[in-house]
């Protein structure tokens, strides 16, 4: 496990993959800038301060603005997997994979309709985490988690069913499922390093397709 996703975290800085990585951050980047700029209008116009307070909430904007994009990511890459991940997989599997059946690409209404699924589950739980910031060690737990399930359920089921039927593709996931919950884990450990979360989407996609093959060859 360990080898593949340093393999998939190599990948994503390869020629091959630059024009999807400049890509998928260029739409995370945007993304980011509007659910921000959308959560300040909705506090700014649904909530009252003194004008301390507001004075307070400007001077700790930079680090609110750190530490909310590290609980903002994860929701916002399982957006960009929709757009991305059948370029994403198909780059990996025939660099690495040549001589398999190649997949075959989702489409991009069914993997936005997946991801928007997925979108409003991880971030309720990103959500949740956020609020309880202010006790101390349980919102690490909420958000790894939560979030290594949940990122390692969807990344694992979108790459699965570019080769299997969605129920096989489930049940193949169960049948592995702690392999993918640790694959989960990994994923959520990067989407919460400030800079490198912004790859989340490619470093994803890359490493399941990884431990996709490795599980339906019967690999631990």
């Amino acid at each position: 496990m360990l080898a593949a996703a340093g393999q998939a975290f190599r990948e994503i800085f390869t020629p091959a993959f630059r024009t999807i990585l400049f890509k998928c951050l260029g739409v995370t980047l945007a993304m980011l800038v509007l659910l921000i700029i959308a959560a300040e209008w909705s506090f700014a116009h649904f909530v009252t301060l003194p004008n301390w307070a507001e004075k307070t909430i400007e001077w700790l904007g930079g680090l609110a603005l750190v530490v909310g994009s590290v609980f903002l990511i994860p929701p916002v890459t399982s957006l960009i997997a929709g757009l991305y991940l059948d370029d994403i997989a198909a780059q990996v599997e025939r660099t690495y994979y040549p001589s398999d059946p190649p997949g075959h690409e989702l489409g991009t209404a069914t993997a936005i309709g997946m991801s928007l699924r997925f979108f409003l589950v991880i971030l309720a739980v990103n959500v949740l985490a956020l609020f309880l910031l202010l006790v101390p060690g349980v919102n690490l737990i909420a958000f790894y988690v939560g979030n290594g399930y949940l990122l390692g359920r969807e990344y694992f089921e979108m790459v699965a069913m570019r080769h299997l039927p969605p129920e096989a593709a489930r049940e193949l996931r169960k049948a592995n499922r702690v392999t993918v919950l640790l694959s989960g884990f990994v994923i959520a450990g990067l989407a919460s390093v400030p800079i490198l979360n912004l790859t989340t989407p490619l470093f994803a996609t890359a490493f399941m397709v990884h431990m996709f093959k490795t599980v339906r060859r019967g690999g631990a």
